[in-house]
């Protein structure tokens, strides 16, 4: 079983429709935040969405980790008004929202928002009183 222990600074809420973490700003968080989906949907009965679900989540938490330097939000809803969709949220304290753009050839980044927009039923960004959230959707198999 994987431990989430080590790299995770608090676990607000994993009861019902939503399960919420919150990660250090550092390298593990990665990794950890893949873990930490994928047993999440696991124990929902979703492991049909935890491979793109991890992946997405591993762009955007990369993303924050690149250009933010506190704690990132994770967050995972089971909307109740909204059935077969999968809410996936990271925050950050950075303000500025992130721009989808083109990445060349030869660019070695720049295509984690577009893999998201490509990946997932929607997504958008959202500021916030500290940061912002960046946020998508998956379809839930019926």
């Amino acid at each position: 079983m994987y431990s989430l222990a080590r790299e995770v600074i608090g676990v607000i809420d994993t009861d019902g429709e939503c399960a919420e973490w919150t990660f250090a700003a550092d390298p593990g968080a990665v990794r950890t935040a893949r873990g930490a989906v994928r047993g999440q949907l696991r124990d929902w009965h979703l492991d049909s969405l935890s491979d793109i679900a991890a992946l997405l989540v591993s762009e955007l938490v990369t993303n924050a980790l690149r250009h933010a330097t506190g704690p990132i939000g994770l967050r995972l809803v089971r909307p109740a008004g909204l059935v077969g969709v999968l809410l996936v949220e990271v925050s950050d304290p950075l303000p500025e929202l992130p721009r989808e753009r083109i990445a060349r050839p030869e660019d070695e980044t720049g295509r984690g928002l577009q893999l998201v927009a490509s990946s997932s039923r929607r997504w958008g960004t959202r500021p916030g009183n500290t940061g912002k959230t960046v946020w998508f959707e998956l379809a839930v198999p019926g």
